[in-house]
């Protein structure tokens, strides 16, 4: 592999950084409302997982 000047390799670094595309303040919220509502919503169904299996062992101890 060719050894690339330092010069060179911040010129691509900026070719490359001027081709990013940031998305806009209604995408951010969107995505941000988006992540909210499925981190719940797996929250409640782990929960709901965990309470089963704990009244399941919590029964199969009982037994013992």
């Amino acid at each position: 592999m060719a050894k690339i000047s330092p010069g060179e390799f911040m010129r691509q670094v900026q070719a490359e950084a001027r081709k990013v595309v940031w998305p806009t303040r209604q995408e951010t919220v969107s995505t941000a409302i988006f992540v909210g509502i499925l981190m719940v919503l797996l929250a409640l169904f782990f929960l709901g997982i965990d309470t089963v299996f704990g009244q399941a062992v919590h029964w199969l101890l009982s037994l013992a």
